[in-house]
């Protein structure tokens, strides 16, 4: 990689466990793929993320593209000085998944000293757009929180 936004390099593991028994886990998302400014994750998606006419729940795919987007602005910082966390979410909802997997690439738009703005979109396995999200990320310092 020529240029990239990443403080360390990526820890696809790393990302997966750190949701643990919290949300990200418990619906199963798990870090598969990163690029220069990109992160990707993939969820199974069945009835433990089904809304009740049994297709994947929009909140589903929110969290998805939340978690990705926000795990990304995590590892573009250091740590030991600052910490993102979100602050404005948008997504549109497209099409419809009943079961299988979605996979979602979640790309850093655009960064500056307090805030950084991330657009996100989930696909099914034929690559069709499901969710086309954006959320912005308030950048704070670990002395403030």
């Amino acid at each position: 990689m020529d240029e990239t936004i990443w403080f360390a390099a990526p820890d696809l593991a790393a990302m997966t466990a750190s949701g643990g028994a919290v949300m990200p886990g418990l619906l199963g998302i798990e870090f598969c793929d990163y690029g220069e400014d990109w992160l990707a994750a993939r969820m199974t998606v069945g009835p433990d993320v089904h809304q009740p006419f049994g297709r994947l729940h929009g909140g589903a795919s929110v969290v998805l593209g939340e978690t990705v987007a926000s795990v990304g602005a995590a590892w573009t910082l250091d740590p030991a000085s600052h910490v993102a966390v979100g602050m404005e979410v948008n997504a549109n909802h497209v099409r419809p998944v009943k079961d299988g997997f979605v996979t979602c690439t979640a790309r850093r738009e655009t960064a500056g000293r307090t805030s950084q703005v991330w657009t996100w979109r989930v696909t099914d396995e034929e690559d069709r757009p499901v969710c086309i999200g954006r959320i912005t990320m308030a950048v704070i310092d670990n002395a403030r929180k």
